[in-house]
């Protein structure tokens, strides 16, 4: 059979009666108009799809909802999972088709960290959307270091130098700084442990031995799940914290706690959710991973549309996907970010799920997490600097997304310039908090530039 077929869809023919003057009826008909989708062979059109409760699943639930994965010939069912390792998990053991995953999850089981598999990412989902809260005491202390703008309020980015003599305090007191992040290879890791070190304070490394990622560390860093981050703050086991959205928010909301910075800050338009399945999967079932790829670019597109942003409130609220109250997840998912309580700004970038080429899954936003699990110790070896591009590319798979979106341009869903003309990395970019500069095409070069983390020698 052909891989692909074509499905033509048409607007039925409408009768209208129209009486004359003499009582004779005359009859009119409006043509019928013909408009020609291609749709794909579909190998597995029953799926199940995971996700973790935060705003950035919404490609997914837009796709369910607004009928985008049925346009494909998918029937998709999508099931929220307690912890990214169980997400994790239950990918790599077929029990989910594929799943919202934090984007070092694939790349750190195909670079010897953690559990190994061959998992492969065709869609990003979304660039930014995390931020870093600390507790009220801790923000007290924070906030007479912090520079203030012409209107009196802290002025933005606010960066760790603020924090540092209040983790001195505690030191001086007996009492380690304890902070939380979602996983040990999730952006949020890699984002506290960056906007640390640039203000020269040790976030701890890893060893093979000390999977914790605490030795010289002046900060604890412990994982905790996205959606305890705002319970686990108030009762003061840790006293601050990475995460995504709404859980920032939800502090703000409680008043228990306040954002000082958000990862656009730490990096400007950081890739952040990835969504992945198996290798074994894409291999045995290519057109439905396509299918899945053309529903999930629509959806990006849709949320990235002007006023669709207060509908997509609405359906992440549903109890089934994120269901936090409407009004914290609008905090962030209108173009805002609510920081110190009362102190909301405009932030239109926060959450990004199209523009910049946000779905394409770029061989340097991979590279860069390789970059990172390296400087931290996760990857234990120095490694040469091919080695950097030919694993990201056995894992970041634009071929899959460019078919998908080829198709949906002929389809005219999207403009063929949303196709970005690239050989998969991003130019070089100094959009860090500490304007350190990373070109995905000197990986060594960008870990030696660090104070803080592993030096590699070029190794051949």
């Amino acid at each position: 059979m052909k891989s692909l077929l074509k499905r033509s869809s048409w607007i039925l023919p409408i009768a209208v009666l129209l009486f004359a003057c003499g009582g004779e009826k005359k009859k009119e008909t409006v043509v019928a108009e013909k408009t020609e989708t291609t749709t794909l062979e579909i190998e597995k059109p029953q799926l199940t799809f995971g996700f973790i409760k935060l705003t950035d699943m919404a490609p997914l639930a837009i796709a369910k909802e607004k009928g985008f994965f049925e346009d494909e010939g998918l029937f998709v069912s999508v099931e929220a999972q307690s912890n990214w390792k169980n997400v994790l998990d239950r990918v790599i053991d077929g029990q989910l088709d594929g799943s919202h995953m934090l984007a070092g999850q694939p790349i750190a089981a195909g670079a010897g960290f953690g559990r190994q598999a061959e998992l492969v990412t065709p869609f990003s989902m979304d660039l930014n959307g995390n931020g870093i809260t600390v507790s009220n005491d801790v923000w007290s202390k924070m906030k007479p270091n912090v520079p203030k703008g012409a209107d009196g309020k802290p002025a933005h980015p606010i960066k760790a130098d603020a924090l540092k003599p209040v983790i001195a305090d505690y030191k001086a007191s007996g009492k380690p700084f304890k902070m939380g992040m979602v996983f040990p290879v999730s952006t949020h890791n890699y984002e506290i442990r960056y906007w640390l070190a640039a203000a020269g304070i040790h976030p701890g490394m890893y060893t093979a031995d000390n999977v914790q990622g605490q030795i010289d560390a002046e900060v604890l860093l412990s994982v905790t799940p996205p959606p305890q981050m705002p319970a686990t703050l108030e009762s003061g086991t840790i006293y601050g914290y990475c995460v995504g959205e709404p859980w920032n928010q939800q502090a703000v909301f409680k008043g228990i706690g306040v954002p000082v910075t958000t990862n656009y800050d730490i990096w400007k338009n950081n890739p952040e959710k990835v969504f992945v399945m198996t290798k074994k999967f894409v291999d045995a079932y290519p057109n439905t991973a396509t299918a899945v790829t053309k529903a999930l670019i629509r959806a990006g597109k849709w949320l990235d549309e002007p006023g669709n942003r207060a509908e997509a409130v609405k359906i992440l609220s549903m109890s089934q996907y994120v269901g936090a109250d409407e009004a914290v997840l609008a905090n962030s998912m209108t173009g805002t970010f609510e920081f110190e309580k009362g102190d909301k700004r405009e932030m239109p970038d926060f959450n990004v799920f199209y523009k910049y080429n946000a779905t394409y899954p770029f061989y340097s936003d991979g590279i860069w997490f390789l970059t990172q699990m390296r400087r931290w110790g996760q990857i234990p070896e120095a490694k040469p600097a091919d080695w950097y591009a030919s694993t990201i590319k056995d894992i970041y798979r634009p071929d899959i997304w460019t078919k998908a979106a080829k198709i949906l341009v002929e389809e005219g869903k999207i403009p063929a310039s949303d196709i970005p003309d690239t050989d998969g990395y991003k130019p070089a970019t100094t959009d860090f908090i500490d304007g350190t500069s990373y070109d995905a095409k000197d990986p060594i070069g960008y870990i030696n530039s660090f104070a803080i983390g592993n030096k590699d020698k070029a190794v051949q």
